[in-house]
């Protein structure tokens, strides 16, 4: 596990540290451009690593991160559609290194304002090898899921994120992270938005050929107690993905 940090951080500009947020796609003529398809060559042979979408976005000039959080918090875009209100979730800090990127808070989560702060969340913490100081601290990660409130349930579940937040907030929130080095994408929602037509036919391919995506995005399943059967039929995720999962966190978290 690693370390919980030596003393509390002091949030920026006076916000609480619990800061809570969750993102979602970003509209088609904002988007920085497609990738190139998974193992396209560089003219001397290698094959081009996949990087987050939104690493060409980073030199750009948009309001400082603390304005555009508390934009965020205020948003009511969706509110009509929403079972529990708005209560949008997310952490962010210009220097944090590891972005994870999930689905949507659950009934948990918007109740307490904590991401991940549910049984998902144990079972993610694990995989990562960090406990819950080390995760809710600002400067080693963000986390930012696709849609930023609770959508309600379904009927096999929560509803998929609220298809209005990502077009509205997404790459304005990521383009203000340039520090991030490594990007966790949880879920075919997250899978779906960052990998685009380099992701492969189902989320277990996806998953599976983790090695194609290169050394700064890591695709993973959703850690939810619902997916217990999906990982008794793959052992290999916790074979092989989890302990790479562990040593890029450590690795970055050393460094």
């Amino acid at each position: 596990m690693l370390p919980s940090p030596k003393a509390a951080r002091r949030p920026r500009h006076g916000h609480d540290a619990r800061r809570v947020t969750t993102g979602g796609a970003p509209p088609r003529h904002a988007c920085p451009g497609r990738q190139p398809a998974a193992g396209t060559p560089h003219p001397g042979g290698a094959a081009r690593p996949i990087r987050p979408r939104y690493e060409s976005m980073q030199k750009r000039t948009h309001a400082p991160l603390d304005a555009l959080l508390t934009e965020i918090r205020a948003c009511r875009a969706c509110e009509a559609a929403l079972p529990l209100g708005p209560r949008p979730v997310v952490r962010a800090r210009r220097d944090a290194r590891i972005l994870v990127v999930g689905q949507a808070p659950g009934a948990r989560v918007h109740a307490s304002g904590i991401p991940w702060d549910d049984a998902s969340g144990k079972r993610l913490r694990g995989w990562l090898g960090v406990d819950a100081d080390a995760f809710y601290d600002e400067t080693r990660f963000a986390i930012v899921p696709m849609g930023f409130c609770y959508p309600g349930r379904g009927a096999s579940g929560d509803n998929p994120p609220r298809p209005e937040c990502a077009p509205l907030w997404l790459d304005r929130l990521l383009a203000e992270l340039p520090s991030i080095r490594l990007t966790l994408l949880i879920g075919q929602y997250a899978q779906r938005h960052f990998l685009r037509d380099t992701r492969k036919a189902t989320l277990t391919d996806t998953v599976h050929a983790w090695r194609d995506y290169g050394p700064a995005v890591l695709p993973l399943p959703h850690p939810s107690p619902r997916n217990q059967a999906w990982f008794k039929r793959h052992p290999w995720f916790d074979a092989d993905v989890v302990p790479e999962l562990r040593r890029r966190v450590a690795r970055l978290a050393a460094g």
